[in-house]
């Protein structure tokens, strides 16, 4: 399946940080939603026009975006929405799935079960969202929880990787995680995650963690078939 991304207004920034950060944020999320989609040209006028800025903050944001791999630069030609391949995919799922079996060890061994009720309140909202039919919400709620244990884990540098490969990963268009039997599965998978950090087995939790990846690589191969040549 293939998600289709809301529309979203524009109202102008607040600027409670530095423009070109709320610029890049902006952006960012006009691509990872696919308000900008995979292949398109970014056309400084046009955006820094819709945003109400000069074309300079748009071109430093376009130049951090393209140090995470969201965007790249063609000489001559301009900067580009990058587009994934099947292949491109798997393997951030790979790296992914190897970063979270670290991240999900580090909170079992410094959280333990001071991580749980945190982390079991993001599941049952989940179940939630299952049981509602509401797959945007589910799939909002898996990245925050994806991402709260990142940060939990205190290790900057491989939560840094994990968040910016997993926005990689939403590049690629299609959803592997859709239909209540496919959530119910990975919701499962969070729930293990979960009883691991808790009990503050650090094996088990990364194992946990990795394995959750590795399962979702292997949604998208049955989606995909089985081949790896589609780009997204």
């Amino acid at each position: 399946m293939i998600s289709t991304p809301k529309q979203h207004e524009f109202t102008g920034f607040k600027r409670r940080r530095p423009l070109v950060l709320e610029v890049r944020d902006e952006l960012e999320r006009m691509i990872l939603e696919g308000e900008v989609p995979g292949g398109e040209r970014l056309n400084e006028h046009t955006l820094a026009a819709q945003m109400g800025v000069s074309r300079a903050p748009v071109r430093e944001a376009a130049r951090s975006l393209e140090r995470d791999g969201l965007v790249t630069t063609v000489a001559k030609k301009g900067v580009f929405v990058r587009k994934l391949s099947v292949k491109d995919a798997l393997e951030l799922y790979d790296l992914r799935a190897m970063l979270a079996g670290i991240l999900c060890a580090c909170v079992a061994r410094r959280c333990g079960a001071d991580a749980g009720a945190a982390l079991r309140a993001q599941v049952e909202s989940m179940s939630e969202a299952i049981e509602a039919r509401d797959e945007e919400s589910y799939f909002a709620q898996n990245l925050a929880f994806h991402d709260w244990i990142a940060e939990a884990a205190d290790t900057k540098r491989t939560a840094a990787l994990y968040i910016a490969l997993g926005k990689e990963v939403r590049l690629f268009r299609h959803r592997v995680l859709t239909g209540q039997d496919s959530l119910r599965v990975s919701n499962l998978e969070h729930e293990r995650i979960v009883t691991a950090i808790e009990m503050g087995d650090v094996e088990a939790a990364r194992e946990a963690g990795s394995v959750h990846h590795l399962n979702g690589k292997a949604r998208l191969l049955d989606l995909m078939g089985g081949s790896p040549e589609e780009t997204a």
